[in-house]
């Protein structure tokens, strides 16, 4: 983000105030969170999406509770980088919408109506006084009738599609690796491969104990952590 001048600096005292440049700078502001979170990583693979993050942690803590990775709906999880409660109020209204869906026409949601709900729903936050955006940024995959699906979503609102993403501190790093080697179509492992490859080059000291991964297929989420990871792989 650029350096705000000083005669701006009283128009991010409300998300609805534009700036005389044309920016709305809580909106960046809760890009930087973004930005300082750890690392998450998607890539779409031949048979599904396979979503990746580095998890905190604190001596003593339950490591279960450092989540980062969220199922949606069988078909559908997303990874969070950035303030994580603003990920799980997030999470918990994907999971009504989900629901809602299912209810009223019999089936799933799709991924792409999923993601854009979500982005509707933080663009919502930066258009009244009185509230502020939300501070995290949303890698949504999943694999419905349309095939295999990675969407982003970052605090404006803005939706995008990936074939391969990543988002958080390291996300500069972990994108050179994923440039170099992703492929179309490319199977579950070889995704699988490149997901840890890029994981491990995005931070220091990053190493499986500390890697949160998903493996989403139209009919199922299977989560993998640390030593379990080299067991799949090996498989």
């Amino acid at each position: 983000m650029q350096a705000i001048p000083q005669n701006n600096m009283a128009y991010d005292r409300a998300i609805i105030v534009f700036s005389p440049d044309g920016r709305l700078l809580q909106v960046e502001y809760a890009r930087q969170a973004v930005k300082r979170g750890t690392t998450a990583i998607g890539l779409v693979v031949k048979d599904g999406v396979i979503l990746g993050a580095i998890k905190s942690s604190a001596p003593l803590s339950v490591t279960d509770t450092y989540k980062k990775i969220f199922e949606v709906d069988e078909h559908i999880g997303l990874v969070g980088s950035g303030y994580l409660a603003d990920a799980r109020n997030l999470v918990e209204a994907a999971r009504v919408k989900s629901q809602i869906n299912r209810i009223t026409y019999g089936e799933s949601i799709s991924v792409k109506s999923l993601a854009k709900y979500l982005a509707n729903h933080k663009h919502m936050a930066t258009q009244y006084a009185g509230l502020r955006p939300f501070g995290v940024g949303l890698l949504i995959g999943g694999a419905d009738g349309t095939g295999a699906n990675l969407y982003e979503t970052d605090p404006s609102g803005t939706m995008l599609e990936w074939k391969a993403q990543a988002i958080g501190r390291g996300a500069d790093k972990a994108k050179k690796v994923l440039k170099t080697s992703y492929k179309d179509g490319m199977p579950t492992k070889d995704g699988l491969k490149l997901l840890v490859k890029a994981l491990k080059a995005s931070e220091k000291n990053a190493d499986k104990e500390c890697m949160e991964i998903a493996i989403i297929k139209e009919d199922e989420i299977k989560k993998i952590f640390g030593t379990d990871i080299d067991k799949f792989l090996k498989e």
